[in-house]
């Protein structure tokens, strides 16, 4: 095999396939990018097993064939070598040469045949959404995903398609993200838990807007992503996804409508007496015209008042800050709508045509504020 590609072709495509390479397996050939120059295409593969992600890079072929090389060198290579173009030269012993002006590699690789491909996908089951559309609703649902292997449904995303609306839930036991969307057009029903992971590589690896679309296919067991000159497939994860429509309520005693950024802003502001690891509530007192905002901790002690439109009752209840914050920070309105049942009950930060819905759990904080 021999090729030759400028760097910044070869690098680009490098470094969207990196995101595949596992952190650590007993098998070598799995730490492998695999170089497939065939039928006029130059392909960059990497496959764990969980998630593969192939990718076309623009080159000419000398002379076709395919050779696995080590990822982590291979990618450090690519980026530390002149901005130039790039020769890749493998001999039948599977000696890899690569030259960039006067540098020059010799490195030993593997048979490519031994390497794992990535699964055919049926692609009976398939949507599309916009590159944007997509990245965002993973970025305003992924922080709630748990990040431990506990509860394996937990490190997940709901992904559940109801003709032309799409719908994405992720939970970690504290808290739920919801986003909806429709669609453009009328697809089936699907619904599939995909990996926290996954989604979060996929989100890196968009970089188009609404004309720019994604084809996702649903097999039993895996899911596949079309976009650009890359493919991604990852496994799902099986079992029952938690009834969340069980989960969300319409009952309140407590409305407010507050400023997005200043409630954000407000909140963030407290957090500065909170150190790491030593994760501290804050206290909201909602009162008829204001929420007070208090935060005690050894270092001192801050409170500040956010002007609110309040419904309902007086309330002072005790949330985790980080939680707050990540929800508000997902939302692009200007005001929200926040409800609360009770200073035991979760509250709920959603909009009035329900397009998200972040639920919240609170924490257990002694109600005598002054």
């Amino acid at each position: 095999m021999k090729i030759v590609c400028s760097k910044n072709d070869l690098l680009a495509g490098v470094n969207i396939v990196m995101k595949a390479v596992p952190s650590k397996t007993s098998m070598p050939i799995l730490e492998c990018i695999l170089i497939n120059a065939e039928d006029g295409e130059i392909k960059l593969t990497v496959n764990d097993m969980e998630l593969g992600i192939e990718t076309k890079v623009k080159g000419n072929i000398e002379e076709a064939g395919m050779i696995a090389i080590e990822a982590k060198l291979f990618a450090e290579i690519v980026r530390k070598l002149p901005n130039d173009d790039i020769t890749i030269d493998v001999s039948d012993d599977l000696k890899v040469k690569i030259t960039c002006q006067k540098a020059k590699f010799d490195l030993i690789g593997l048979d490519g045949n031994t390497f794992s491909f990535l699964p055919d996908i049926n692609k009976n089951e398939s949507i599309y959404i916009s590159q944007f559309s997509l990245r965002e609703i993973i970025n305003q649902t992924l922080f709630s995903v748990a990040d431990n292997d506990k509860t394996k449904i937990l490190t997940g995303e709901l992904i559940e398609v109801n003709g032309s609306n799409l719908r994405v839930a992720s939970l970690d036991g504290f808290r739920i993200s919801i986003r909806n969307i429709t669609l453009k057009e009328e697809f089936g029903n699907v619904k599939v838990i995909v990996p926290g992971k996954t989604l979060s590589e996929i989100s890196k690896i968009l970089t188009g807007g609404l004309e720019d679309m994604v084809n996702i296919s649903f097999t039993e067991n895996h899911i596949l992503f079309e976009f650009d000159n890359t493919v991604v497939v990852s496994r799902l994860i099986e079992g029952e996804f938690f009834k969340i429509d069980k989960m969300i309520s319409n009952d309140y005693e407590t409305k407010v409508k507050v400023n997005r950024n200043e409630l954000m802003s407000a909140i963030d502001r407290a957090t500065l007496l909170a150190k790491e690891g030593n994760i501290k509530p804050i206290i909201l007192n909602i009162n008829d015209d204001a929420m007070n905002i208090k935060m005690n901790s050894f270092i001192g002690s801050m409170d500040e008042d956010v002007d609110v439109d309040k419904e309902g009752g007086n309330l002072v209840i005790g949330f985790n800050p980080k939680f707050i914050i990540e929800a508000l920070r997902a939302i692009d309105d200007e005001e929200v709508d926040i409800y609360f049942v009770n200073s035991k009950s979760p509250c709920f930060i959603k909009n009035e045509e329900l397009s998200y819905i972040y639920l919240i759990v609170p924490v257990n904080i002694n109600t005598n504020v002054n």
